[in-house]
């Protein structure tokens, strides 16, 4: 059977990593993609950012390449999550030879929950110049998460929370992962979310897999980010029962957009998670071996300490497959 892949370019750097992760898996692999696209330019030209043949696309594909988007951000990527049904977005942060890194010894990945949290929209302006967000926190969807990191991480994994300030919320997510855990035999270490951004950056080789509410996942992560050479190394899977979605964490990064220089490891590691998630481990291993080999001996792009260009990095990934 043909995996049929939705690939989204959006905006910004998304159009050029792109095609680099879709050459990747055209080499290891026999896909059937689908063009569609999201963000900022098609808000201009449609009126809408994310259009409903696109969204329709994602939800019916087996899975989804997305690029980047950029002031529409939160219109098209909340969005695609949620029609792939994503409730765990996993983000690995590892450092690499040949790219200099604050911590070389970081090799962490972040199990965030996706669908709630925060991040779940339940924002309202209830009076001139006061403005909430209610922070929703369920069983069911903290469970999914769990279960999910119970299997992926079988030898243990750290529960970053606070819930000794919000204790019904984060009360309620760390109890349920523990208890999640401990059913399935699953050691388990719980920090306070502020005191492991300290610990992670003066020790990151004590964390391998952290499981954390939406919000902290997504700040913590990104400091990772920062120990092992920046965004643009970072792959990314919002995971659904059924079928997920990948992207690169870096963004459009509007300041070198359309320069031709924008490093696209992140996007072909998130391509090699695709590969994962459909069972290709091997293949998936071949892009990350091609990926480590050009990192270490070149030729790299400006961000990462080099002078080429990303379809020069494209076409050294390439050969190296």
């Amino acid at each position: 059977m043909t995996e049929e892949i939705v690939v989204i370019p959006g905006d910004g750097i998304g159009a050029e990593v792109l095609p680099v992760a879709v050459d990747v898996l055209g080499a290891v692999g026999d896909f059937e993609f689908v063009r569609a696209n999201a963000g900022d330019a098609v808000a201009a030209e449609t009126g809408t950012p994310l259009p409903e043949e696109t969204r329709a696309a994602a939800e019916s594909a087996d899975a989804t390449l997305f690029g980047a988007a950029g002031e529409t951000a939160a219109d098209v990527v909340l969005p695609l999550r949620a029609a792939v049904d994503s409730f765990v977005n996993v983000r690995p942060a590892r450092a690499y030879p040949g790219v200099e890194a604050v911590k070389p010894e970081t090799d962490v990945v972040f199990l965030r929950e996706n669908s709630e949290g925060v991040y779940g929209g339940h924002e309202a302006t209830i009076a001139d110049g006061v403005a909430t967000t209610t922070r929703v926190i369920t069983r069911e969807a903290t469970e999914r998460l769990a279960e999910y990191a119970c299997e992926f991480a079988p030898e243990g994994f750290t529960i970053a929370h606070k819930a000794n300030v919000m204790r019904e919320s984060d009360g309620l997510f760390l109890e349920t992962v523990e208890r999640v855990a401990e059913e399935r035999g699953v050691p388990t270490e719980a920090e306070l979310m502020d005191a492991m951004a300290t610990h992670l950056v003066q020790s990151p080789e004590d964390y391998h897999t952290v499981v954390c509410p939406n919000l902290a996942g997504d700040v913590l992560s990104d400091l990772a980010a920062g120990l092992v050479g920046g965004l643009g190394l970072l792959p990314s899977a919002n995971v659904g029962p059924e079928r997920a979605l990948f992207e690169p964490v870096h963004g459009s990064a509007p300041d070198i957009a359309g320069e031709g220089v924008a490093n696209p490891t992140a996007a072909v590691l998130s391509a090699a998670m695709l590969l994962e998630f459909f069972d290709y481990d091997e293949e998936a291993q071949r892009a990350r071996d091609a990926v480590e080999h050009v990192l270490a001996e070149g030729p790299r792009t400006p961000d990462v300490g080099g002078e080429a260009t990303t379809e020069e990095m494209g076409a050294a990934l390439a050969d190296r497959l």
